[in-house]
C-alpha cells in the first residue's frame, strides 16, 4: 500500500500583479483577471534555480512529515522548465539533501508532471519505502513578455511543491490512479529552445474534456459518486477551466480547492503547492475521498484517488460503513 504522509512548498517572495504584467502584453488588469482568474503570481530571483527552489520545498515537506532525507528510498522530480535537460534537477535536489546513492529521477513533463510523480510513487513505495515527489518550476524564464506572448505571460508564475508518499503511514491511502497520453496532439503545448509554447484555446478545449473524463473513469471504477468527494485538488491552470471541470463532473464548485488567484499557474508545481495549502488548512481528519487531477504537455493527463484511513472501533459503533473500494475494508461511504 501507499499513503500520503505530508506536503511541502516554497514560493518566491516577489509578487507580480496584473497591473505590472498588463502593459507588457498590451492588456488590462481587468481582462487578465476575467480570462484566467489570476490576480498576482510569484517570480523567482536571479539566484534561484529549479533545483534550489525544489530543494526548499523538499525540506519543508520532510520537516512537516517529521522525516529525514536518509529515510527516503527514492526521489521523483517533475519540471518542464529546468535550467539543464540532462541531468535534470532530481540529482541536484538529492545532493542538496545530503544523499549520495538514493535514486533520484526526473519527470520532464510540464503541468502534469507532479500528478505522474504521485501515481508512480504509489506504485514504487511498497518496494522503496518512502518516495519524495517534487514539482519545481521557474516559468517566468520560459515565456515572452510582449503582445505575442500574451496568452502565456499572463498565466505563469514560479514555485515548488513536494509530497511524501509512504508505504506504511500517512493521513490518507492512495487507492487508485489513471494516466493517459495523446502524442498526436502534443504540438499544442510544449517547451522548445527554452521557450514555452501553448495554443491556449486548443489546450482549454482538450483539458475541459480530458480532465473530467479521467476523474469520471476513476470514480466509476471505485464506485464513488462525484458528490461524495470531499475535495478536488487540480493543477491550477486557469480558474475558468476549473469551474468547467466542476460543472462537467457535476460536483459542487466549493469542493474544488483553488489558489490560482494568488500564485498563478506554476505548471507542475501547482498541484503540490495547492495540496500543501489545502492540507495546512485542515482542522480535522480526512472524512471523504480526495481526488487529484492534472493535464499538461505530452499531452499527458490523469487523476488519482486518495481515501480516508480505516475508521476506529469507536467510529464503527455509531456509523454504518458501506463498502466502497476494492475490499471494502479501508474505505466505504460513511452515513449516519
Amino acid at each position: 500500500m501507499a499513503y500520503l504522509r505530508a506536503f511541502g512548498s516554497w514560493l518566491p517572495p516577489r509578487r507580480v500583479s496584473n497591473r505590472e504584467i498588463a502593459p507588457l502584453v498590451d492588456a488590462t488588469p481587468e481582462w487578465i483577471l476575467e480570462i484566467c482568474g489570476i490576480e498576482e503570481r510569484r517570480y523567482a530571483g536571479e539566484q534561484d534555480t529549479v533545483a534550489s527552489i525544489g530543494l526548499l520545498a523538499a525540506r519543508d515537506c520532510l520537516e512537516k512529515a517529521g522525516a529525514t532525507a536518509a529515510e527516503l528510498g527514492m526521489i521523483l522530480v517533475a519540471s518542464g522548465s529546468s535550467d539543464r535537460f540532462c541531468p535534470g534537477p532530481a540529482s541536484q535536489i538529492a545532493a542538496g539533501l545530503g544523499l549520495a546513492s538514493t535514486p533520484a529521477l526526473d519527470i520532464p513533463v510540464a503541468s502534469a508532471g507532479s500528478l505522474i510523480g504521485l501515481a508512480l510513487a504509489a506504485q514504487l513505495a511498497p518496494a522503496a519505502g518512502r518516495v519524495l515527489v517534487v514539482g519545481a518550476e521557474i516559468m517566468s524564464r520560459r515565456i515572452s513578455f510582449d503582445p505575442e506572448g500574451k496568452n502565456t505571460a499572463i498565466l505563469f508564475g514560479d514555485g515548488a511543491g513536494a509530497a511524501l508518499v509512504d508505504a506504511e503511514t500517512g493521513f490518507s491511502r492512495i487507492a487508485d490512479s489513471c494516466l493517459f497520453t495523446d502524442g498526436a496532439s502534443a504540438e499544442i503545448l510544449f517547451v522548445r529552445d527554452g521557450q514555452f509554447h501553448m495554443d491556449g484555446p486548443a489546450v482549454i478545449l482538450q483539458a475541459s474534456r480530458k480532465i473530467p473524463s479521467a476523474i469520471n473513469e476513476l470514480l466509476a471504477r471505485n464506485r464513488i459518486a462525484a458528490g461524495e468527494v470531499e475535495t478536488f485538488l487540480l493543477h491550477q491552470a486557469n480558474l475558468n477551466l476549473i469551474v468547467r471541470v466542476a460543472a462537467s463532473v457535476k460536483a459542487p464548485r466549493e469542493r474544488f480547492f483553488t489558489n490560482i488567484a494568488r500564485f498563478g499557474n506554476t505548471s507542475s508545481a501547482s498541484l503540490l503547492i495547492a495540496a500543501d495549502e489545502w492540507h495546512r488548512q485542515q482542522t480535522a481528519a480526512l472524512a471523504g475521498p480526495l481526488v487529484f487531477s492534472a493535464f499538461g504537455a505530452g499531452l499527458n493527463w490523469g487523476a488519482l484517488l486518495a481515501v480516508p484511513l480505516k475508521p476506529t472501533v469507536s467510529d464503527r459503533s455509531s456509523w454504518q460503513i458501506q463498502p466502497g473500494l476494492h475490499d471494502g475494508q479501508e474505505y466505504g461511504r460513511i452515513r449516519a
